[in-house]
């Protein structure tokens, strides 16, 4: 990913208000709002414009993130159509659209189509919609929507949204960070520290039995693997749990603790292939 100069502009100095962010040498424009400003939201000239949106919150049912991807000719009449449906799981809104109003119907098509294939890649919500069509676009025409749907992907996280964001981590990170392990028993698992915490890998595994221990010193963990085995994530395959997922954690001792079934230090537990810890590689950086 390209490096890129972000202006983001706070009309009421509020980062947690309306926002309107450009990105420098770009055609494109970003506003972001919470639902609660809508309405003002709505009043900005930009929205007249043909463009692409996502509607954010959180699934009332499950406790996930959530978010609906579309696409409009005109922005601000769509966005009113979902203000009157009852359309309640989303609490802020964010609009892409061009400066100069060179985004035609194809154009936004096929940035719907891109948006909710990379969103279910990544993983990290659930899309009220997934179905978008995906027009056929002449060769140039492809290329620089390409290059529009790179800077979403820059902008997106500034305006305090990882729904595009791969949780394994950037696909070129700055510090490459390496494959790990975890062992404990006959249950192996490999991750990586990411930008967001610690991933483990889809394939891997771990024990099935809690520690006796568990319930009441690490209570916590016992939770962590009640809802990885609810929402799928963990299922039990040969007397083990198997990861069906890229699964984030908030650190590697949380990762390592649902591998051992109880509370464990990440920093011991997850090794390289030499056998170094993870403190012995961040003491040697």
């Amino acid at each position: 990913m390209t490096s890129a100069t972000i202006k983001l502009f706070l009309p009421h100095g509020d980062a947690k208000r309306r926002r309107v962010a450009e990105v420098s040498n770009w055609t494109g424009k970003a506003l972001a709002a919470p639902r609660t400003e809508l309405d003002d939201l709505l009043a900005r000239e930009e929205l007249e414009s043909s463009g692409v949106y996502f509607l954010l919150g959180v699934n009332p049912d499950t406790g996930e993130p959530q978010a609906y991807i579309g696409e409009a000719e005109v922005i601000r009449d769509r966005l009113k159509q979902h203000k009157a449906k009852a359309l309640d799981f989303w609490t802020s809104v964010v609009v892409f659209v061009s400066k100069d109003e060179n985004l035609t119907k194809a154009h936004i098509r096929y940035l719907e189509h891109r948006l909710l294939s990379e969103s279910r890649l990544a993983g990290r919500y659930q899309l009220e919609n997934s179905n978008g069509s995906n027009p056929k676009l002449p060769e140039s025409d492809r290329e620089d929507m390409e290059v529009y749907l790179s800077r979403i992907r820059q902008v997106l996280p500034v305006l305090g949204s990882d729904l595009l964001t791969p949780i394994a981590g950037s696909n070129k990170p700055s510090q490459p960070q390496p494959r790990l392990i975890c062992k404990i028993k006959n249950a192996l698992a490999h991750g990586k520290r990411t930008e967001d915490g610690f991933v483990v890998f889809v394939g891997s595994t771990a024990v099935h039995a809690l520690r006796p221990s568990a319930e009441t010193q690490h209570p916590f963990v016992v939770a962590l693997r009640q809802k990885l085995v609810q929402d799928g994530t963990l299922v039990e395959n040969e007397g083990l749990y198997l990861f069906t997922k890229d699964t984030e954690f908030s650190s590697p001792s949380a990762a390592a603790a649902v591998v051992h079934g109880g509370g464990a230090n990440g920093l011991t537990a997850w090794r390289d292939s030499s056998g170094k810890t993870l403190k012995d590689l961040e003491d040697s950086e």
